[in-house]
C-alpha cells in the first residue's frame, strides 16, 4: 500500500502526517519548540532544532517497511537560513515575524525604488521578508555574511537535509523578495543592484516538481526508505491553500495559526499600489495569490496563555478549552476592553514594524476572561481590516474556507465570521498545510491525476459558521474604534516611529 507524507515546519512545532491515498489520515506525529526573542522586535530559532523535530516526527510515524510514494515539505515563510561552504548553519534563523530590519527596508527603497520592487516582486520593501534580513546580516554581521555560500528559507533547509539537494519553490521565493513573480525566476536586475551573487540562491522550481530523493542516512535514522521522491514544496500559506482547495478564481481561505492569513486565488498578479497586502506566486503553475497577514493572531492568545495561565497549565490538559469557556461568558465588546494584536509589529494592512500590542480600556471589572475575549475580537478586527483592502481591490467573496489551530474554537470562529461579515466553512482537517503537501506530492508521482479531481476527491469541508446578525452593529462600532485607536496612538507617539 502506498502512502503520502506531508511535513510542516512551523513556528511552534514540526508536524508530520502520513496519509492514505484516499486522503484519510493514517498516522501523525509532532515535535514542539519555542521561539527565542533576545531583544524586542527580534525573533529567532536554530534551524537544527527544526531538523531534530523532523527526525523525531519521522521516527514517530513508524515508517519502516512502509512505502511512502512521495514527500512534500512546507514551513514558515521568510525565515532566513544561512549556510557556509561546508553547508553548516552559520547563525540562528531570523524569523518571519522579526522586525529588526526597518532600516534595511528603507535602504531598499533608496537602492532599488519602491515602484521597481513592486513591479518585480509584487510588494514594496518589507521588514518581514527574507531579503531585508539578509541585508541586515550583511550590514551588522559582516563576518557571517562573508562566510555565507547559500541562503534559503525554512522548508528549503529541510528539503536539503532530506535529499542533499538545494532547491527553492516559487511560493517561498516570492516571499524572499528576489523573485520576478511575473516570470517566476530570480530577478537578475535586483541581484545586480544589490550585489548578491545568484550562486548564493537555490535553483527555483514549481512547487510540485520532484527535486531530489531521500538519502541513505535518512533511512538509517528514521526508517524512511532511501530514494523516496521529495518535491520542491511550498510556503505554509500556499500549502494550506492547496489543502483547503483554493485552486480556482473566486475561492479564498482564512488560516488561523501563529499568524493569521486571508488568501485569495488569482489568475494573474494583482498588486495593491499601497502595498497593504501581498501578491505572490501560488503553488500551482500559472497561478498567483493575494495574501494579507496578521502577524500576531494565534500567537497573541498563546502569549497570554503562557504568561497568565501558568498554574492552570500544570493541572489542565487542554488549557485552550478553559480559555474558551472563560471568554464565552463575556459579552461581545468585552465590556469596553479593546486589543490591538500588534505584538510583533504588523504587516497587513498598516505595514508598521514598530506597532505594539495594546489593551485599551482596562477597568477593575475586567477578568482574564475579558482579556481572552478581547484578544479574539482584536484578531478578528485585524482580519476585517485586511478584508477591507481585498474589497478595495475588487476581491469580494461570500465564503472563506477556514483552517488552522484557531479554527477549532467555536467562539473565535463565530467572532471572526461576525466581524468580517462572511460565512466561514470549517475544514474537517484543521491543519491544511500537510494535506496540501500530500496532494502535490501525490500528483508529482502519479498517484493522483490532476489538482481539480484530487481536491474534489479528498478535500473535505465540515460545519459552516455564519455571522451572527445581532453582532453586526457591535463589530462595526468596534472596528471604527479599533482603527481609530491605532492611528491615535501612532500620532501621539505612544507607538513609536
Amino acid at each position: 500500500m502506498d502512502y503520502l507524507l506531508g511535513i510542516d515546519v512551523g513556528t511552534s512545532n514540526v508536524k508530520a502526517v502520513l496519509y492514505n491515498v484516499d486522503g484519510s489520515l493514517f498516522r501523525q506525529s509532532s515535535f514542539d519548540y519555542d521561539m527565542e526573542q533576545p531583544l524586542p522586535n527580534y525573533a529567532e530559532q536554530d534551524p537544527d532544532i527544526w531538523w531534530e523535530g523532523v527526525l523525531s516526527c519521522l521516527r514517530g510515524l513508524g515508517l519502516t517497511n512502509l512505502n511512502v510514494a512521495a514527500i512534500g515539505v512546507t514551513g514558515q515563510m521568510h525565515s532566513l537560513v544561512m549556510l557556509d561552504e561546508a553547508n553548516k548553519v552559520i547563525r540562528k534563523s531570523i524569523l518571519w515575524c522579526d522586525q529588526r530590519t526597518e532600516r534595511e527596508a528603507k535602504d531598499l527603497e533608496k537602492l532599488v525604488g519602491r515602484d521597481t520592487m513592486q513591479k518585480i516582486t509584487g510588494n514594496p520593501p518589507m521588514t518581514g521578508f527574507t531579503l531585508a534580513k539578509l541585508l541586515w546580516v550583511r550590514k551588522n554581521e559582516p563576518e557571517n555574511y562573508k562566510r555565507c555560500r547559500k541562503f534559503m528559507v525554512t522548508k528549503d533547509y529541510i528539503v536539503y537535509k532530506l535529499t542533499g539537494v538545494f532547491s527553492a519553490d516559487v511560493t517561498d521565493a516570492s516571499g524572499m523578495q528576489l523573485l520576478d513573480i511575473n516570470k517566476r525566476i530570480w530577478s537578475k536586475e535586483l541581484l545586480e543592484k544589490l550585489a548578491i551573487p545568484e550562486t548564493m540562491l537555490c535553483p527555483v522550481h514549481e512547487s510540485m516538481e520532484v527535486v531530489g530523493k531521500t538519502l541513505p542516512d535518512i533511512e538509517r535514522l528514521t526508517g524512511l526508505r532511501t530514494g523516496t521522491p521529495v518535491i520542491a514544496g511550498a510556503g505554509d500559506q500556499a500549502a494550506a491553500a492547496i489543502g483547503n482547495g483554493i485552486i480556482e478564481e473566486g475561492s479564498a481561505s482564512l488560516n488561523l495559526g501563529s499568524s493569521g492569513v486571508i488568501f485569495a486565488y488569482a489568475k494573474k498578479p494583482i498588486v495593491d499600489p499601497d502595498g497593504r497586502v501581498h501578491t505572490m506566486c501560488h503553488a500551482l503553475p500559472n497561478a498567483w495569490h493575494i495574501m494579507a497577514v496578521t502577524q500576531g493572531a494565534g500567537l497573541s492568545l498563546k502569549w497570554f496563555k503562557d504568561n497568565f495561565y501558568q498554574e492552570e497549565q500544570k493541572k489542565i490538559g487542554d488549557i485552550y478549552y478553559l480559555l474558551n469557556k472563560q471568554a464565552e461568558v463575556i459579552p461581545p465588546g468585552a465590556e469596553g476592553l479593546l486589543f490591538l494584536p500588534y505584538l510583533m509589529g504588523e504587516r497587513s494592512p498598516i505595514l508598521d514594524p514598530n506597532a505594539k500590542g495594546v489593551f485599551y480600556g482596562i477597568t477593575p471589572k475586567h477578568t482574564r476572561g475579558h482579556f481572552v475575549r478581547a484578544i479574539m475580537e482584536g484578531v478578528a478586527l485585524s482580519f476585517r481590516d485586511c478584508y477591507e483592502v481585498f474589497k478595495d481591490m475588487g476581491i469580494e467573496v461570500e465564503t472563506m474556507r477556514f483552517s488552522g489551530g484557531g479554527s477549532r474554537s467555536n467562539l473565535w470562529s463565530r467572532v471572526i465570521a461576525s466581524a468580517i461579515g462572511v460565512v466561514l466553512v470549517r475544514m474537517k482537517e484543521s491543519e491544511a498545510g500537510t494535506k496540501g503537501m500530500a496532494i502535490l506530492a501525490g500528483i508529482s508521482c502519479g498517484v493522483y491525476r490532476n489538482i481539480s479531481d484530487t481536491v474534489e476527491m479528498i478535500v473535505s469541508t465540515g460545519n459552516i459558521i455564519h455571522k451572527e446578525n445581532n453582532l453586526e452593529n457591535v463589530y462595526d462600532i468596534l472596528y471604527t474604534r479599533f482603527k481609530g485607536l491605532y492611528y491615535d496612538l501612532k500620532e501621539s507617539s505612544i507607538i513609536p516611529e
